[in-house]
């Protein structure tokens, strides 16, 4: 039998309830610095690095209506005031609705490759939606990338080296509650690891 996820209306944030730009103190009934994980999954990255910056707000962005709802269940369950998850497409929404210098950071953990050379153009890291990241980021805000695909962590690099102006490399930092030899915790990450397969990682900060 499939398990059900109880919703969290504190936690499951509807793109429908939002009138235009997003304002993120109304969105965490509180000022702080904004996280924004793109593809959270089930939310392991979020439940870990929340619990250590008590102090910063997190948005979780998920397509996957399955990983949405075990998300919000799981940070339900978990009582996190300083998190919220959405279902929706991540990059228009980010276009669409994030105002200038409002993100202090972006995580982007395992993103899909899309492989296929057919399907780049649904890569998230093209220059137009890189852009926009850039465009959101606070000066001295980060992006902090990790992938276990060669070619996309290549044109990954190529993508960003496009904007060298705007930021500089940074080191990457593992997150919060990693265990010995991993960066960043999460689901996608430790199946990797028992696979054997490279793990790549960058990390940029606006100038």
């Amino acid at each position: 039998m499939a398990r059900k996820y109880k919703d969290y209306p504190a936690i499951s944030l509807r793109i429908e309830e939002i009138d235009g730009k997003v304002d993120f103190s109304r969105v965490f009934g509180r000022r702080g610095a904004v996280h924004i994980e793109i593809g959270c999954g089930k939310a392991t990255f979020l439940l870990s690095q929340a619990q250590a910056q008590p102090d910063c707000n997190f948005l979780g962005i998920e397509w996957a209506s399955k990983y949405y709802r075990h998300a919000v269940d799981r940070v339900g369950r978990w009582g996190l005031k300083n998190v919220r998850i959405i279902r929706t497409e991540a990059a228009q929404f980010i276009s669409d609705r994030f105002i200038d210098e409002s993100v202090g950071c972006f995580h982007v953990y395992f993103p899909d490759p899309w492989p296929k050379k057919r399907h780049h153009k649904r890569r998230l890291f093209s220059p137009e939606n890189t852009k926009h990241l850039l465009r959101c980021l606070k000066t001295g805000g980060t992006i902090r990338i990790a992938t276990d695909h060669a070619d996309y962590f290549q044109r990954i690099q190529a993508v960003l080296d496009h904007h060298s102006g705007v930021f500089e490399q940074v080191g990457f930092i593992a997150a919060a509650g990693t265990a010995r030899g991993e960066r960043v915790g999460t689901n996608f990450e430790r199946k990797y690891l028992k696979e054997q397969r490279p793990i790549y990682t960058i990390a940029v900060r606006k100038i």
